[in-house]
């Protein structure tokens, strides 16, 4: 890399081993996970995972999911899971299923100064009225699934310039990008001032490619071509 990243790399998992290995990574600035990684990771006992990663994640932000449906009880985990460290940020999606929005309850967790982390938002009318409902009460994250709207066949680039704009109102407001598909997305976040940017293990692992010789790296295409073609034993 020629400049350093000013955006932050959150790494986004379930996975315990791969957290605590990135974990002793000092480019790794947060962690972030969910619900659906955590059944994909096959966990059972949400409390009990997230206390046992706790216990080795004191002194960088993590975020967890509330998956209540019902808003009241969304409030009951949120304060909940704020408790269970300093260093935890609760991630509240921006509607539940039947489509009703989370600001107001989001506005009275800011108030109370839990750390919050406004997960699932694709538009720029989100992001405006959960900054407004966030202020600057505490530290919190917009997480916007650049990914996601990129899928559409939407350009995100505009899209998390403009978010950027509305947040800076806040002192206390970091935008995420979301969802990344592939590892260019890091230096798309970082030339439009995002703040923190998820990535999962997969697209990390391909840090290792930044700066390398693009003719070096074709030769060793057309090699790995070469050798899995002799390896199968093809013929003509």
């Amino acid at each position: 890399m020629n400049k350093p990243l000013q955006v932050k790399i959150f790494a986004d998992g379930a996975d315990k081993a791969d957290i605590l290995r990135l974990y002793a990574n000092p480019v790794i600035k947060g962690f972030t996970t969910n619900p659906t990684l955590m059944r994909k990771a096959g966990i059972t006992d949400y409390e009990a995972f997230a206390k046992d990663i706790l216990s080795h994640i004191q002194d960088r932000p993590i975020s967890f999911e509330v998956f209540s449906d019902d808003l009241p009880d969304i409030e009951r985990q949120a304060l909940k899971i704020a408790g269970w460290g300093a260093n935890v940020y609760v991630k509240i999606p921006i509607t539940n299923t039947l489509g009703y929005p989370t600001y107001d309850l989001l506005h009275r967790l800011a108030r109370q100064r839990v750390q919050l982390n406004v997960t699932a938002l694709m538009t720029i009318d989100q992001v405006r009225q959960v900054s407004d409902a966030l202020e600057d009460y505490a530290p919190s994250n917009i997480s916007v699934f650049a990914g996601r709207v990129a899928d559409t066949g939407v350009d995100p680039l505009p899209v998390m310039a403009e978010a950027v704009s509305i947040m800076r109102r806040y002192s206390r407001q970091e935008l995420i990008w979301a969802s990344p598909r592939e590892l260019l997305n890091i230096f798309h976040a970082n030339s439009i001032g995002c703040h923190i940017i998820t990535v999962t293990a997969d697209v990390l692992k391909k840090l290792s490619l930044v700066g390398k010789n693009l003719e070096q790296y074709s030769l060793e295409t057309v090699k790995m071509f070469r050798e899995d073609a002799v390896a199968a034993g093809f013929t003509l």
